[in-house]
């Protein structure tokens, strides 16, 4: 996803160190016509139906690396944004935070293949300790961490393509690109994008 809850920030006492800028896919999308798709929920749902609709998107995407990376050649990296995508803040914030289990096994999938891993998010600079700090501690290997620059109000999707590119010029083909918003997504640099469940804005 593209920013992270106040609200869960408050509870970790972090809220006065984060600068949340709010902003507004790669040549194939992934997007699976599901029920949160359709319409907009009034609230999140239960803990286990939101991994249910998780899974039923990384599966089809590790399915996907799976072929995709037995291609020899090139430089290929995965593309992950952190809250509500690669961590639970939503559902188990704080300041360590777990893993979204579904989410980590394909970034494990990625390396054991020889892929780079990058986490894109719009959390501020201010938070790249404790957010290195938290991604390894639950089980991610990763090898770059791109986030929102100190006073830069750019649009979130502006700062998330910009990463990606970076990410492109530094020779990575980016296979695939994988968060909960569609600005984690809209703005190209990814030959596929797989979007997670975020029900209408409830997993923000």
């Amino acid at each position: 996803m593209s920013s992270i809850s106040k609200a869960r920030l408050v509870a970790a006492g972090v809220a006065s160190s984060v600068l949340l800028m709010l902003g507004s896919a790669g040549a194939a999308d992934a997007r699976p016509a599901a029920d949160w798709q359709a319409t907009a929920a009034a609230s999140a749902p239960a803990y286990a139906t939101w991994i249910a609709d998780v899974t039923a998107i990384t599966t089809p995407a590790a399915q996907y690396l799976e072929q995709r990376l037995g291609v020899p050649g090139g430089r290929p990296a995965i593309v992950l944004d952190i809250d509500n995508t690669s961590l639970e803040t939503y559902y188990s914030g704080g300041l360590t935070t777990p893993a979204v289990k579904p989410v980590l096994a394909l970034a494990t999938l990625a390396k054991a293949k020889g892929t780079a891993v990058f986490f894109v998010s719009d959390r501020t600079e201010l938070l790249r300790w404790p957010t290195e700090g938290n991604l390894k501690a639950v089980g991610y290997a990763f090898d770059g961490l791109y986030l929102r620059p100190l006073f830069n109000f750019d649009p979130v999707q502006a700062n998330k393509t910009k990463a990606r590119a970076a990410i492109e010029q530094a020779g990575y083909t980016i296979v695939a690109n994988i968060g909960n918003n569609t600005t984690d997504l809209d703005g190209g640099h990814a030959e596929r994008t797989f979007k997670l469940p975020d029900y209408g804005g409830t997993l923000s």
